[in-house]
């Protein structure tokens, strides 16, 4: 896994004032299943989680739950055992509770975090390029819902963040797909990964290398045209690149004359690659 995990600290403002509360009462008292108090469960809840025994926090979250349905406990307590199952790593678990804590509760005030820690339980187990990239993709898809549902949230900056990363992961993966169907001789295909790259994920840093890679395919085919457009593209957005550098090495004399020739930058931008004659 190339991508750090981000390590999500408890809710600091959770109804930190039931912590002396319950801190004078024991679970020893009780019998097993009995009836207990909602803030006494709860505290004992965030304890375990703080001690790292996250499997019984989560039990003890969704005990309060099932105790004290419609206290003022249940909702914050649905959310924790989701963020304790994160924590330990139970991502399907986290996903499950976070979904049903969305459905439930749409307009709690903790819902744009709900939605971050969803995205997160997808981002932390986003898999190397060379292996299927289904967890990349729910976590773009969470992290823009996020992005688009709230703007606004204190949660949505590290969340373009993530979800550039993630979208660049993407690219990277077309790119590998892009690379052996082309050292393989399947041109056709290998360009179909390269433009996906150029059309799909402009803000990537695959990009460059996706245009000289069409450079190179369109010239094993005989497509002058179509090598010199890329080329020119490549050229006037990179013009820097290492990879432009190479592009025009494998252009000839009169390709690399029609670059220098055509000004028009309507026809060096990436859309115009795709636009029909």
């Amino acid at each position: 896994m190339i991508l750090t995990k981000l390590r999500v600290l408890p809710l600091a403002a959770v109804l930190a004032a039931t912590v002396s509360l319950a801190a004078c009462s024991t679970s020893g008292s009780y019998e097993e299943g009995e009836e207990r108090p909602a803030e006494e469960l709860y505290s004992e809840a965030r304890q375990a989680m703080e001690e790292g025994e996250y499997v019984e926090a989560t039990r003890l979250f969704e005990e309060v739950e099932r105790q004290h349905p419609y206290s003022k406990w249940a909702t914050e307590a649905q959310l924790m055992a989701a963020l304790s199952s994160y924590e330990d790593q139970r991502y399907d678990e986290a996903v499950l509770a976070l979904d049903r804590f969305i459905e439930l509760h749409p307009g709690n005030d903790r819902i744009d975090y709900a939605y971050y820690l969803k995205a997160l339980t997808y981002y932390e187990q986003i898999s190397d390029v060379r292996r299927d990239q289904e967890m990349t993709e729910n976590a773009l898809d969470a992290f823009d819902t996020l992005i688009r549902r709230f703007p606004s949230s204190k949660y949505a900056r590290d969340a373009q963040l993530k979800r550039d990363l993630t979208e660049d992961h993407l690219a990277g993966k077309e790119m590998e797909i892009g690379r052996y169907y082309l050292t393989r001789g399947h041109i056709n295909a290998a360009i179909n990964r390269f433009q996906t790259v150029v059309r799909d994920y402009q803000t990537t840093t695959h990009v460059p290398e996706a245009l000289h890679r069409l450079v190179e395919a369109y010239l094993t085919l005989g497509l002058r045209d179509e090598a010199t457009k890329a080329a020119a593209v490549l050229g006037y957005n990179y013009p820097g690149s290492q990879w432009y550098q190479d592009s025009y090495q494998l252009l000839d004399d009169a390709q690399r004359q029609q670059i220098l020739e055509d000004r028009s930058w309507i026809y060096k931008t990436v859309d115009s690659l795709f636009a029909r004659e």
